[in-house]
């Protein structure tokens, strides 16, 4: 087992990594500071992971909401869902959310707990590789509108994260690889030579060696916590996380949400960035080709789909919460391991780019 501290002064939290993690009740007793527990699931990862889950959570009052599995469900609607479950077993402003399952579940716990009676305490434990690596570290907790991904929510900490790498297990291919698209990002933004690690290890992570696997969920983890040290609420330096994400939210949002995962849209929105730097004279040619070709090495789209027009995606990235003053913000590489938040770039480069992509 790992251990790593999300240093936030007084909301500081711990990350473990390890095996059989989520079944141990020691690790509940050392977080839960009251009585009354909810676990907040889904349809997918209930029949896997709750039973165990319940068994060690054996010496609180719990109850459990069970939610639809999907980015489509991720809603104001479906989020009733828990607050009811909350209200018909009586918790009170005491009591602690445990989150399992992948990113929406880690998100819409997060946000409910953030919500419920202003704001209880929370704990995450991920059971996809995306969400252990990146959305159940750092509170940024919410659900989605058809306008725009991720527009409703609130930064609300998590009591603790615990990673356990043998979910890992059950995953299907695709969604492996959607997570490895956050792992390739934090490369990408602020580790190169977690980059060239990753050139040579991306073999063992397909093949889910758990030695490789939880060396880059530690690695990555690392990296999101010093960037969350560093700027809580996304004031500056935390926007550098969101690396091809504004492309990205356009193509999950223009596309319906759910058609693409999270880290699909992720993967093309991070080679659009790279292509746009390389316009600007930022990012070298051989760089931008060593970025898709990790990114493809992983079984991830370099491309956005067939629909996403130059149009649409200029008409949804208009609404990113990254646009401040009618300025539209991206995050640009000047190298692997180099990147900027701006909004201080050629627009006509832009274009190209969304021409490039754009059907």
């Amino acid at each position: 087992m790992q251990k790593l501290t999300v240093d936030l002064g007084e909301r500081s939290y711990p990350i473990y990594i390890g095996e059989g993690l989520y079944a141990d009740a020691e690790y509940y007793r050392r977080h839960v500071p009251g009585s009354q527990v909810m676990v907040v699931t889904n349809e997918t990862v209930a029949p896997l992971y709750l039973e165990k889950t319940l068994k060690a959570l054996g010496d609180f009052e719990v109850a459990t909401a069970i939610l639809p599995d999907g980015e489509v469900y991720k809603t104001l609607d479906v989020l009733n869902t828990v607050f009811t479950a909350l209200l018909e077993n009586r918790f009170t402003r005491k009591c602690t959310l445990v989150a399992l399952g992948g990113g929406v579940i880690g998100d819409m716990a997060g946000f409910a707990a953030a919500c419920y009676q202003r704001g209880v305490s929370f704990i995450q434990v991920p059971t996809t590789l995306l969400s252990q690596v990146d959305s159940s570290v750092g509170g940024k907790t919410g659900v989605n509108h058809a306008l725009g991904k991720n527009m409703i929510g609130a930064f609300h900490q998590p009591l603790a994260v615990l990673a356990d790498t043998s979910t890992l297990n059950t995953l299907d291919d695709r969604q492996l690889a959607a997570g490895l698209a956050e792992v390739i990002k934090y490369g990408l933004i602020t580790d190169a030579d977690f980059f060239d690690w990753l050139e040579q290890e991306m073999d063992g992570l397909l093949s889910r060696d758990q030695v490789t696997l939880a060396t880059a969920i530690e690695r990555s983890c690392r990296c999101k916590a010093a960037v969350v040290a560093a700027d809580e609420k996304e004031a500056g330096q935390r926007a550098l996380l969101n690396l091809g994400h504004t492309f990205g939210h356009a193509i999950e949002t223009g596309m319906g949400y759910g058609e693409w995962l999270h880290g699909e849209a992720v993967a093309a929105g991070m080679c659009m960035a790279a292509d746009l730097s390389c316009r600007l004279g930022w990012l070298s040619e051989q760089e931008l080709e060593r970025a898709k070709a990790l990114i493809a090495s992983a079984g991830l789209p370099t491309e956005p789909p067939a629909q996403m027009s130059k149009e649409k995606f200029i008409s949804l990235m208009s609404v990113d919460k990254k646009v401040l003053d009618g300025k539209l913000r991206l995050v640009l590489m000047k190298a692997i391991g180099s990147t900027l938040v701006t909004d201080d770039f050629d627009m006509k480069k832009l274009s190209e780019t969304l021409s490039e992509y754009g059907r």
